[in-house]
């Protein structure tokens, strides 16, 4: 009974019962046929009818915006008069009142930001006083990664922000991607394992972005409709997903690893670049979740970009054409997303229309 246990939860965190507790009054409750009618709304997602909108649960009102805008003028006032290591500290401190006591969505969305800010500069700082590139594959990538997952892991535990959840599980992917490839490299006795062979890097790289966007799915799966926890989470591992697709089979196609400077001198690609744009919004339909579409429009205007250079059009006329294609994309896609989803949905499946979100 998924509501009993939501409320069970929301004790626990108030310090009302236990975490043992809470485990072993769970089975007894339902054992003795205990429902709930009515269950209570959760920390970051208030229970409301399927919206087919995909409002972000933190986004609530102006009470939060206007706390979120202190926390990150304070965060940044702090962090360029005192030391690096005085803003960890007031993280944790706002997060006591601001997210364990008070339940503030928005506010607990730029903590965990500004942690995994402060994480990637105190990160940089350790190992190499600077925040120069590092590169994949070697002992201090290695070690730069592994403090992701473990300080944001740390803080989903004391705190249950879906979005610090996303990043761990995130960050614990490019742990296992290093880890592969420093495997990899110890096997064939090549310490450079990963710039002498871009396609292994390349096929590794879609495992682990595919793997995400599965994963992703799985919390998408455990609630259709979009009221739980659960929802939020599969929403930022979406996010993290969508371009993490695009980039590695733009890094396979052999887009110089997928940077944006190749999406515009190599127009003869251009077409994969658009073919998997497609393909992701494509998805992001069936899946009902914008992030696939928005994620792949910044490469998108990239490689339209790159097709109209190659041609006669002057600087300002190609921008401006790249501009127009972009934004009419985005507003037929954006008015027409319901019936579009629709007409897409139609085509599969009863089994699986019926594990999806409705349409």
């Amino acid at each position: 009974m998924p509501e009993l246990k939501l409320i069970l939860d929301e004790a626990e965190r108030e310090g009302i019962i236990a975490r043992q507790a809470a485990d072993r009054l769970l089975p007894f409750l339902i054992a003795r046929g205990v429902k709930v009618d009515q269950p209570s709304p959760e920390l970051h997602r208030p229970l409301a009818p399927f919206s087919d909108t995909e409002t972000p649960s933190f986004v609530r009102g102006f009470h939060d915006v206007l706390i979120t805008i202190g926390i990150i003028v304070a965060l940044a006032g702090l962090w360029g008069i005192a030391s690096i290591y005085a803003v960890l500290p007031a993280i944790v401190v706002l997060a006591e009142i601001l997210v364990r006591r008070q339940r503030l969505a928005l506010p607990a969305v730029a903590l965990t930001i500004a942690l995994a800010v402060w994480t990637a500069s105190a990160a940089a700082q350790w190992l190499d006083d600077s925040l120069s590139f590092v590169a994949i594959g070697g002992n201090v990538a290695l070690q730069y990664t592994l403090a992701f997952p473990v300080v944001l892991g740390l803080f989903y535990l004391l705190y249950r922000v879906p979005l610090a959840l996303a990043l761990t599980i995130m960050g614990a992917a490019v742990v296992f991607l290093q880890l592969v490839l420093r495997a990899l490299g110890w096997l064939t006795g090549d310490p450079l394992f990963e710039v002498n062979h871009p396609l292994v890097l390349s096929i590794i790289a879609i495992a682990c972005a595919v793997g995400l966007f599965a994963l992703a799915m799985t919390f998408d799966l455990r609630d259709p409709l979009r009221r739980t926890v659960n929802s939020d989470v599969a929403f930022w591992l979406h996010l993290g997903a969508a371009p993490a697709l695009l980039y590695s089979v733009i890094s396979l196609a052999g887009l110089s690893g997928g940077t944006l400077a190749a999406l515009q001198t190599v127009s003869f690609r251009t077409p994969v670049v658009i073919a998997t744009v497609i393909a992701l919004m494509l998805i992001g339909l069936v899946i009902d979740r914008r992030a696939f579409v928005t994620s792949g429009l910044v490469s998108l205007g990239f490689a339209v970009y790159g097709i109209f250079r190659q041609g006669d059009a002057r600087v300002d006329t190609y921008i401006y054409i790249t501009l127009l294609t972009v934004g009419v994309i985005v507003l037929v896609i954006g008015t027409g997303w319901m019936p579009l989803r629709r007409f897409v949905m139609r085509r599969l499946p009863v089994a699986i229309q019926e594990k999806l979100p409705p349409a």
